[in-house]
């Protein structure tokens, strides 16, 4: 965690001078006080910057994202600000760590691996998967651009048919 306490000192004020807006999915309360002060600081410095979003994903787990969003929910229910009818998809995503982000609609997943590792499970439902052996300290801008050339030469149908 000191790891991130120090990307965070030295690399917000380049992020900010590059509009970049820093944000985090997961629950950064079970973080030590140290990091949850320097998050919250990067936060507050880049919350109206307009360019990309940087998502750290810290204490992240997308099952506990799911329990979470179904406990927020049931919290609603139970302070009769919403009725079981009102439950859907979009009210669910409302819920999530991302609400408000667009879902992925590419994954880069290196390393050799075909698994999920519990990550965006609800939000990867329509996403477009590239698989890589190379492990991610190597992976270089022409595997980037490898991945995107496969991505836009693909037939997206969110679930439909032709």
């Amino acid at each position: 965690m000191n790891l991130l306490v120090e990307y965070l000192r030295s690399e917000v004020e380049e992020l900010h001078r590059n509009n970049v807006i820093i944000n985090s999915i997961g629950d950064i309360s079970k973080l030590p006080i140290i990091c949850q002060e320097e998050l919250k600081n990067a936060f507050e410095k880049t919350k109206n910057n307009t360019g990309l979003m940087l998502n750290l994903a810290l204490n992240y787990g997308g099952r506990d994202e799911i329990k979470n969003a179904v406990i927020k929910i049931a919290q609603l229910i139970k302070e009769n600000k919403i009725n079981i009818e009102d439950i859907n998809e979009e009210l669910i995503s409302k819920n999530l760590y991302t609400a408000n982000m667009p879902d992925p609609d590419l994954l880069i997943r290196p390393s050799g691996e075909y698994r999920l590792s519990n990550f965006l499970l609800w939000q990867v439902a329509y996403t477009e998967f590239w698989y890589s052996n190379i492990y991610w300290p190597d992976f270089k801008r022409e595997h980037l651009y490898r991945a995107i050339y496969d991505y836009q030469n693909r037939d997206r149908r969110f679930g439909g048919i032709k």
